[in-house]
């Protein structure tokens, strides 16, 4: 008679109150892709959690493209973000005009050939 018994551990992950939605850049891969998460490992006996390895869990920063995670006290451009107070990606448009570049025509360059002291490209 032979009982087979499966021991291993299983990590229970959500995201942290304060900071559902927030998006942060990671600091391994460069992505916006990282996600505030809170992880309880668990002891499990038959794939059946029987005992938490950590009281409090841990609050991380996560990256879900590079799997890269973070401790979120090493983070504190992360924790002024706490509560929606999310810092935008790009930089507000500005006022008074179009954004540089559109509308201008095109560059001064154009239709005038090579410039000045340099030859012309040539393929093959």
């Amino acid at each position: 008679m032979c009982i087979v018994f499966t021991c291993g551990e299983h990590t229970f992950r959500k995201e942290v109150e304060g900071y559902e939605g927030v998006v942060c850049q990671c600091h391994n891969c460069g992505n916006y892709a990282g996600h505030v998460i809170k992880s309880n490992p668990w002891f499990t006996f038959c794939f059946v959690p029987v005992i938490p390895l950590s009281i409090h869990g841990y609050h991380d920063v996560v990256c879900h493209v590079c799997n890269f995670a973070q401790p979120l006290e090493n983070r504190p451009d992360v924790q002024s973000m706490k509560g929606g107070n999310n810092m935008p990606m790009q930089p507000p448009p500005q006022q008074g005009g179009p954004p540089p570049g559109w509308g201008q025509g095109p560059p001064q360059q154009w239709g005038q050939g090579p410039p000045q002291g340099q030859a012309p490209m040539r393929y093959g």
